[in-house]
């Protein structure tokens, strides 16, 4: 029997798009079911000033084919030499909707990031007056702490001091893969979110290791225990207003993924929303997909939901997506995840 499931029309709150021919390989990918994302500024340059995202902003829209509606939400790169009054002239503007701290060197381009957070909290001062919210890498980059540790570490050691140094202080823990980041946001009612990713409710650090690497499921924060991703799948079909869609999806060529220094990065908007489906049928919570990948988002962001639907159709037999996307750079691998899927989105 057939069956399918209607829900207002997504949001992605973490996503990149990369730029020039990578960009407008895997841009329609997203813009085809989802509104509105998050767009991350780890280029190389980085998007820092508003400027830049105006830039940036500009070469999304250019690049968006004339049929699919698309809203790109630009962000800044949060460095130490961050101008406060650049960042609140460009949220006042209407074009900022967040700024994204990488610690230096946690993940891909972020050479940039942050090593003394004291030199960044005019910024972050500042950004607590006018509402604007932090997106936040949540890894310390010691190389003593074990990197399967790292998320955890970050939260005792950097987050939550940041936080108390800074009442009002709007953060979005990004891609949180711990039951630590399930709890610390759960524990803290007011001024804090966290994006979990598709990839981080399917795969655990098994998937990538065990019977030989597997490239392709490497990203960062690397997958964590089963016990982290049972944990992951019960924050994001509860419908706590805290939790919700932020794929990261982040496009690598295969020669760069499958190198003997690969790069971290799932790429998932292909078939996301498909993928959540069957994710929340598993935890018998389809009721609550709108929730997460819809309505949470926009209103942690203090957003509308979206008018325009979407629907999601569950076919008797699997569906296929495609393995690969073309780009002028080369081939990105598409999420595999596994096992079979039989929901698509109509139309």
């Amino acid at each position: 029997m057939t069956q399918t499931l209607t829900i207002a029309r997504p949001d992605d709150w973490h996503l990149h798009l990369r730029d020039g021919a990578m960009l407008e390989a895997v841009l329609p990918e997203s813009a085809r079911h989802f509104a509105r994302a998050i767009v991350m500024p780890n280029l190389v340059p980085p998007v820092v000033t508003g400027a830049q995202a105006t830039a940036y902003r500009d070469r999304i829209l250019e690049a968006l084919p004339a049929d699919m509606a698309f809203e790109p939400l630009m962000t800044l790169y949060l460095t130490e030499n961050t101008d406060p009054q650049d960042v609140a002239a460009a949220h006042a503007s209407g074009l900022v909707r967040a700024v994204k701290l990488y610690p230096a060197g946690a993940t891909t381009n972020s050479a940039s990031g942050v090593r003394d957070f004291d030199k960044v909290r005019p910024v972050l001062e500042k950004m607590a007056d006018i509402g604007l919210p932090l997106c936040v890498h949540g890894e310390v980059t010691d190389h003593q702490i074990d990197i399967f540790d790292r998320e955890a570490v970050f939260i005792d050691r950097v987050l939550d001091p940041i936080r108390r140094a800074t009442p009002g202080l709007r953060v979005v823990m990004e891609h949180i893969t711990t039951a630590n980041g399930v709890e610390y946001v759960k524990s803290n009612p007011t001024d804090l979110g966290a994006t979990i990713t598709t990839h981080h409710l399917i795969i655990n650090r098994n998937h990538i290791l065990v019977g030989g690497i597997k490239p392709h499921y490497y990203c960062l924060p690397v997958a964590k225990r089963e016990e982290h991703r049972l944990a992951l799948r019960a924050a994001a079909t509860s419908g706590d207003g805290r939790f919700f869609l932020g794929t990261d999806s982040a496009p690598h060529t295969d020669p760069n993924k499958e190198s003997a220094c690969g790069c971290a990065g799932c790429f998932t908007a292909t078939n996301t929303m498909a993928l959540l489906a069957h994710v929340f049928e598993e935890e018998n919570a389809l009721d609550q997909l709108e929730a997460f990948a819809s309505k949470n988002g926009p209103g942690f962001y203090r957003l509308p939901v979206n008018t325009a639907q979407l629907t999601l159709q569950k076919h008797e037999s699997p569906v296929t997506f495609p393995a690969k996307i073309a780009t002028g750079e080369g081939d990105v691998t598409v999420f595999d995840p596994g096992f079979a899927v039989h929901w698509s989105v109509l139309g």
